[in-house]
């Protein structure tokens, strides 16, 4: 089905629904179940780029040592955050993102250009900056924490973004050494930044399962793909790249918002070897 839509350009799609702003409503399906929403699907265009059509994406989240960002999530408190590095493998094009909450569960994404997957070096401050202007609790010290990678193909319709997320995989990331082991602040630009060798303990993947999100702009009421799943049978699916799996890869964590999906349709995969170079960093107060 997906071969059969006509394209839309990634400047068409950024003009036509950038939604930074927004709000997001996810399903877990089942490949079948899948086909059977895009074969009743109003008129919709896909993301090409040279040709492709699925395109690989790679996130690191970066979480405090008690995992502010994760625990606010699990208790569904109203000003809550997420900070991650995001590659487009692709192209290699790389951004640092704050997500906050606005009134009314709406999202809101602040990003700019960075160049550096695994640290968040001189974006520290743009973090800072970003989480006191959305009046979200200050993260201090923020390490790597969680890994996710995918494949993403992007739909645009006259009332809503769509994304189909195949292949996921969630890594968890353990630093070697304390987050603030030798410290130390400087003068430049008044953060501290410990380094720290992270490994990936184990993995989690969704297997054949298809993350389906619809993006609406805030305010707008449901899409028709929205209407499509419910009268299907579907509700929104409660799971996070980050939150699902850090509460798949940690079970001792507080689970409730993710639990029913987590323990009846995730599975882990058996532990890895693979090791990254990261670091704990801190961010401007």
């Amino acid at each position: 089905m997906i071969d059969t839509l006509a394209p839309v350009t990634l400047d068409e799609l950024n003009e036509a629904a950038a939604l930074q702003t927004r709000r997001d409503r996810k399903y877990v399906l089942t490949p079948d179940e899948l086909d059977d929403l895009l074969a009743a699907l109003p008129p919709a265009r896909v993301l090409e780029i040279d040709g492709s059509r699925s395109f690989a994406y790679d996130s690191t989240y970066f979480d405090t040592p008690e995992l502010d960002a994760y625990r606010l999530a699990a208790t569904r408190r109203r000003r809550r955050f997420k900070v991650r590095t995001r590659t487009y493998v692709d192209t290699g094009t790389c951004f640092v993102e704050v997500k906050t909450r606005a009134g009314r569960g709406t999202t809101v994404k602040e990003r700019q250009p960075h160049d550096d997957a695994d640290h968040l070096g001189p974006a520290r401050t743009f973090v800072a900056d970003r989480l006191a202007d959305a009046g979200a609790p200050s993260a201090p010290v923020l390490n790597p924490t969680l890994r996710s990678r995918y494949h993403r193909t992007t739909l645009l319709l006259d009332d809503a973004r769509v994304t189909l997320d195949t292949g996921l995989v969630w890594d968890l990331l353990v630093p070697a050494a304390p987050d603030n082991a030798d410290a130390r602040l400087t003068d430049a630009d008044h953060t501290e930044t410990s380094p720290a060798d992270a490994s990936v303990l184990r993995s989690a993947t969704i297997g054949d399962l298809v993350v389906v999100e619809t993006k609406t702009a805030a305010g707008s009421g449901p899409s028709s793909v929205d209407r499509l799943l419910w009268r299907a049978g579907h509700r929104p699916d409660r799971i996070s790249k980050y939150a699902t799996g850090l509460a798949v890869l940690e079970p001792g964590l507080p689970d409730m918002p993710w639990r029913r999906l987590v323990r009846r349709r995730l599975t882990v995969s058996a532990p890895t070897t693979a090791r990254h170079l990261l670091t704990s960093e801190r961010t401007s107060a």
